[in-house]
């Protein structure tokens, strides 16, 4: 075979891999179950042989893909964490999201790097203020939403009110593809709209197993259930008469949203969601880059890092980024360049990720996440790429930090560690780094989202290089850019704020108040500040 014809089959072969891979993202509001619905499609993936689905409780152990302590202890997911698994000749790519609010800047990452979203509603809450903000997250983006109304197996509210929640609140028009048997509490099993049958679920013998299911004709559906039946048949048949009928144009382009019942901890319609999932997701399409040029999926290799952890094998302390692959084919060994720095970067250790357990990978193709071991030359956003011309995908911006607060190491003895502790946290965005000539690099000071985000960067330098830290919290509370670098003096002798150089070199000027900013502005019409609105910096 000669070297073009190795060419075309390798294209062919990209494209076709690249077809068979479902790269999507699990978002809620803490508590709806994200993390056991995680574990409920691995379960029936057949890829663990039962689910965790509750944190340290009883005699069950913590999901696969919770695996730092504070996530273990604390029964909330603090970091994401990328399950691979195989599933009807697909390839699925699962990343878990952390919940909890002040990790939405991790969540926000996570979302850069997917192709859809399964966004999960606890069927007593129905819509809360940290999905709403994911959700906003996933059509700015123009991620489609695949919505599963989660815990129906427990007292809630009334399906069509949960639907109703959608169209009113976040103009998504509901179109539902399976329908509750039995009011929230009572479940008996959904009605399949598109099969106009009954699948009956029934407990397994014990909660981390996967339930085992029964199909009714309609007639059968009926005479055994009822009331319960008919009014299934009716609210959904309601629904669909005021568009609700399902779509997929109307998915894909984010107008709409299949919805699905279910409950995750007993395994009740989970296998709906992940055959949904492999016929409707969307395959990965060309991404984008800097200079809005599509980069084909069969382009020579590229990817871009969403997320850098240390410490997930306690044995070696290694520290991991974590890639979306964008086009080509990955081959592990090969060298690639990274965009930031221009400098090579080898991936001998390349590994597939199943929550904390890993694997070598040999090969990838787009859609998958890729492990790059010993990756402390790479940073959040950073893209690599191998042949040329190269190519490099947009960065990924920062939150604007509410909480602030200087770091001092106890142990003097120990400020090398310290300092080694601190470019850690801060390369990995579990906090942003600032830091100042007035207060040394002995005293930078942590910028966070939200307060959580210093727990877990004081217990994260005490387990892992054994520091323990002094945090001092600041009264600021709001931030801006300062766009001219000359007027630093300005505000640091105003008494009102002061300026902090970001590791990425960005100046941001904290103020007590938005009033400490606007009095500053009257006195100094030529001030030269900006806000940091929402996700990005």
């Amino acid at each position: 075979m000669s070297a073009s014809q190795d060419v075309v089959v390798s294209k062919v072969e990209v494209r076709d891999e690249a077809h068979r891979r479902r790269t999507f993202a699990v978002i809620s509001h803490p508590d709806a179950g994200k993390s056991t619905l995680t574990e409920a499609l691995a379960l029936h993936a057949r890829m663990i042989s039962e689910a965790g689905a509750v944190h340290g409780k009883g005699n069950r152990g913590g999901v696969v893909s919770d695996w730092l302590e504070m996530e273990r202890t604390r029964g909330i997911s603090i970091t994401s964490a990328v399950l691979q698994f195989s599933y009807a000749e697909k390839v699925i790519n699962l990343l878990d999201t952390p919940g909890h609010a002040d990790f939405s800047e991790d969540t926000y990452r996570v979302l850069a790097a997917v192709d859809s979203a399964v966004m999960l509603l606890d069927s007593a809450k129905g819509l809360e203020p940290q999905t709403l903000k994911l959700f906003d997250v996933c059509r700015y983006r123009g991620i489609p939403v695949i919505t599963f109304i989660n815990k129906w197996d427990q007292p809630g509210q009334e399906a069509l009110a949960l639907c109703d929640e959608l169209s009113e609140r976040i103009d998504l028009q509901p179109m539902p593809l399976t329908w509750p048997v039995g009011v929230a509490g009572q479940f008996k099993g959904v009605r399949d709209l598109r099969t106009d049958e009954m699948v009956r679920f029934r407990r397994a013998r014990a909660a981390s197993e996967a339930a085992s299911e029964e199909r009714l004709d309609a007639e059968t559906a009926l005479a055994e259930e009822g009331e319960e039946w008919t009014r299934a048949v009716e609210e959904a048949e309601l629904l669909l008469e005021s568009g609700g009928q399902f779509e997929i144009e109307r998915f894909l382009d984010g107008s709409a949203t299949p919805v699905l019942f279910g409950a995750a901890l007993a395994n009740f319609g989970v296998r709906h969601l992940l055959d949904l999932l492999v016929e409707l997701a969307p395959e990965p399409v060309e991404r984008v880059d800097e200079k809005e040029k599509a980069r084909e999926l069969d382009a020579p290799f590229s990817a871009f890092v969403f997320k850098v952890q240390t410490g997930m094998d306690r044995a070696h302390r290694d520290q991991m980024a974590f890639a979306r692959v964008c086009s080509g084919r990955f081959e592990r060994g090969m060298v690639v360049t990274n965009a930031t720095t221009g400098r090579p970067f080898a991936t001998k250790y390349a590994q597939q990720m199943f929550g904390q357990r890993r694997e070598t990978v040999d090969i990838a193709y787009p859609g998958d996440v890729i492990g790059l071991v010993n990756a402390s030359a790479l940073r959040v956003g950073d893209t690599l790429y191998s042949g040329k011309p190269g190519v490099r995908f947009p960065g990924l911006p920062s939150f604007a930090p509410g909480f602030f607060a200087v770091a001092r190491v106890r142990d003097l003895g120990r400020a090398k560690q310290f300092r080694s502790g601190v470019e850690q946290l801060a390369s990995e965005g579990v906090v942003q780094v600032l830091r100042s000539d007035k207060r040394g690099d002995a005293a930078p000071v942590f910028a966070a989202v939200g307060p959580m985000q210093f727990e877990v960067a004081s217990a994260r330098m005490a387990a892992e290089f054994n520091v323990e830290i002094e945090l001092s919290r600041l009264s600021y509370s709001a931030v801006c850019r300062l766009t001219d670098p000359k007027q630093r003096s300005l505000i640091d002798s105003s008494g009102r704020g002061e300026v902090l150089t970001r590791i990425d070199g960005t100046e941001l000027a904290l103020f007590n108040d938005d009033i400490a900013i606007n009095v500053l502005r009257r006195q100094h019409p030529e001030l030269a500040v900006e806000p940091l609105v929402g996700a990005g910096s």
